[in-house]
């Protein structure tokens, strides 16, 4: 599958000169590890400058000198999206550097999983605030940078990450469903106000795609949070099964497997490119056919 992907993008790479988003500068949080890993290399790979951030700054060290030894361009800057401070500190250093904003990728999150009747006021609370209240802070840090008069035709984008979880719901999940289907309604609604602009505003849903979020739990995987530990994953959640389906893995997905990192990179350079030139406000649903 990773060699398919490469050769799709050999082909549009080829139609678009040096690459689909050569010369624009894409800042992409959580992209210390799975999707936002992927998606800041494969901007980089299309021509983006991309400037990346993550809670965890040796993750994010290394995905920058990957990004470097390929040739790619790119700023870091290590920090926690839910600080007060957070915006102010990414959207300065990225137009100090590169002088302006072309597209934001709203990825950085977690989960905190806990059924409604136990879930205490933090825990639903903290979900909300990585999941909404960050990305609405960094998108309205950003807003000079987008908000600009006619003759500024660049392409410029906003993607938000949401999940299958906030467009039906998901048992355990009552603070990230609703946080996930909060930020569809905040993707909409930029599409409508910075639509006179030129900037196209979309959402991306992921159903399964094999991350340390949809890892097994008992894999260990944490993140620390105000303090606490937080288990990442899944309760016996089935291991990956590889590219190819398998008749009796996943009955719930019609592709009978799980998607890759690449892969959900992959969707979300389609919405930051020009080949999604006329959509905004949409929800891609990325789910191997789930859903549906």
């Amino acid at each position: 599958m990773s060699e398919r992907l490469a050769q799709i993008s050999g082909h549009v790479t080829n139609s678009y000169g040096r690459g689909l988003l050569t010369g624009e500068v894409a800042i992409i949080t959580g992209a210390g590890q799975g999707i936002g890993r992927s998606t800041a290399v494969l901007f980089a790979k299309e021509g983006a400058k991309v400037v990346i951030s993550d809670i965890d700054a040796k993750r994010l060290e290394t995905v920058e000198a990957e990004i470097k030894a390929a040739g790619g361009e790119v700023l870091s800057v290590a920090g926690d999206v839910g600080a007060d401070d957070f915006p102010k500190k990414i959207v300065d250093a990225t137009v100090e550097k590169y002088g302006k904003i072309n597209h934001i990728v709203n990825n950085a999150g977690f989960t905190f999983d806990k059924m409604l009747h136990t879930t205490p006021d933090d825990t639903f609370d903290i979900i909300l605030k990585i999941h909404v209240r960050a990305p609405f802070r960094l998108i309205r840090q950003a807003a000079p940078y987008f908000r600009l008069k006619s003759e500024h035709h660049e392409n410029r984008s906003i993607i938000n990450v949401s999940s299958t979880s906030g467009l039906h719901g998901n048992v355990g999940q009552a603070n990230y469903a609703a946080a996930k289907a909060a930020v569809i309604g905040l993707t909409k609604t930029i599409a409508k106000e910075w639509g006179p602009f030129g900037v196209r505003a979309n959402t991306v849903a992921f159903g399964l795609i094999h991350t340390r979020l949809t890892a097994s739990k008992e894999a260990g995987a944490t993140i620390q949070i105000a303090g606490k530990k937080v288990a990442l994953g899944i309760p016996g959640a089935q291991r990956p099964t590889g590219p190819v389906a398998e008749p009796d893995a996943y009955p719930l997905i019609p592709l009978r497997r799980g998607g890759t990192p690449e892969e959900a990179a992959a969707s979300v350079l389609f919405l930051a490119s020009p080949l999604a030139s006329y959509v905004s406000g949409h929800t891609l649903e990325v789910t191997g056919g789930a859903g549906i």
